[in-house]
């Protein structure tokens, strides 16, 4: 066994990672699979549905399971599942009818990517740290160098070896996941409530802050998403610019941008509360920004700039809900991650089916979604209100569980 920590953040940081192999490499794949197997975009684009949709239901059943099969077990498997379905891509197609080898590959990776978003955040939360928001910021921050990495580093594979070599290089990708399964098996994994029992879900829910965190969590994968998934589209067609470039603003530069706020809240951020104010003040800016400029370039700047305004909104969000519900446990960041993911489906969502009623105007759609950050900076406020009420709450809580203990 190894008995640093250090490890233990590594694994975790791979694991974020392989969260975000699983969420962007798939989607790199849609005019390879149509022109190769003759399948349509649309039967392709519902697989990405799927993966959501199921990261979503693991998110609320993990929360459930995971303290009682035991964090290693379900840290193990999550990696697994990622490994065999980015692995199965490659191979299930091959030996059944492709659309549904896909689908079989979908429904796994997306479980240990559910699993993978419940488990590793509460687990960085309970390592020791005389700075636990910048450890989370740190964290989350290699998401954003994972998804840009997956961009960047297929699109060079297909250049250099032709997309039709596609198969190998889902298999160096399942590889990661399956090598960091490995690793988890020797590395310590800190117990999450500091020895107390966490909080079950009747009693989480009764929390007026975690309502407030939980719509905190929704409106800042609202936020993120809305942005991230409708800025390629939006430069191609409301600016003029090639489908190249839309890409490179879209998924990549904005992972990029995203990733650099969080290292540098990570290493010199400290007031997290102000620091929330102003990241989602500056995501207003940008959405309008980018709505309202004359100037192309402009607007370009303002898509990827926002990806720097909404990198800290998740992983604070979740450093304030830890620090003011401690025993809030794995149920509390279930829900938390179960809440965010809505919130990432629902934001992008917004924004097309107003961009489709107001003429496919998509630059006007991105100007709607600015009620996210507005919303957020509200209820950012709104949270420190309930925290001496949820202190107090907290304190009884406890003393009632010692009760029954003894």
């Amino acid at each position: 066994m190894l008995k640093s920590y250090t490890h233990t953040k590594i694994a975790c940081y791979i694991g974020y990672i392989t969260q975000a192999i699983v969420a962007n490499f798939f989607p790199l794949l849609l005019l390879v699979l149509n022109g190769e197997f003759g399948i349509s975009i649309t039967r392709l684009t519902v697989l990405i549905t799927v993966n959501f949709a199921v990261q979503l239901c693991v998110d609320g059943l993990a929360s459930g399971f995971a303290d009682k099969i035991g964090y290693r077990v379900c840290f193990v498997a999550a990696h697994l599942f990622a490994a065999a379905g980015l692995a199965g891509l490659a191979v299930l197609p091959m030996i059944m009818p492709p659309y549904a080898g896909f689908m079989v590959a979908s429904f796994l990776y997306a479980i240990g990517g559910g699993l993978i978003e419940v488990l590793i955040s509460p687990t960085i939360e309970a390592c020791p740290s005389d700075n636990k928001k910048g450890q989370m910021s740190l964290l989350h921050s290699f998401y954003c160098w994972g998804s840009a990495a997956v961009v960047l580093l297929t699109t060079l594979f297909f250049w250099g070896f032709g997309t039709v070599n596609w198969r190998i290089i889902a298999g160096v990708w399942a590889a990661i996941p399956l090598l960091n399964a490995i690793y988890v098996v020797f590395v310590p994994i800190p117990s999450l409530e500091g020895g107390q029992k966490g909080l079950s879900f009747g009693a989480l829910f009764k929390l007026k802050s975690f309502w407030i965190f939980a719509a905190l969590m929704m409106l800042a994968g609202a936020s993120e998403l809305a942005m991230s998934q409708w800025a390629s589209a939006f430069a191609e067609s409301g600016l003029g610019v090639s489908k190249a470039l839309g890409d490179l603003i879209g998924p990549c530069l904005f992972a990029v941008f995203m990733g650099i706020a969080r290292l540098l809240f990570a290493r010199f951020g400290k007031r997290l509360r102000l620091c929330l104010a102003v990241s989602s003040s500056l995501c207003m800016v940008c959405y309008l920004v980018a709505w309202l400029s004359p100037v192309p370039a402009l607007s370009l700047a303002a898509c990827a700039l926002c990806g720097f305004s909404v990198g800290i909104l998740w992983p604070s969000v979740l450093s304030l809900a830890s620090s003011e519900i401690p025993r809030g446990g794995t149920a509390m960041f279930g829900m938390l991650a179960m809440a965010g993911d809505i919130g990432c489906t629902a934001g992008p969502t917004i924004v097309g089916f107003c961009a489709g009623a107001l003429g496919d105007d998509i630059g006007a759609g991105l100007a709607f979604a600015v009620i996210f950050p507005v919303l957020f900076l509200i209820l950012c406020a709104v949270s420190r209100l309930c925290k001496n009420k949820t202190d107090g709450n907290e304190n009884d809580g406890g003393e009632s569980a010692e009760s029954s203990r003894g």
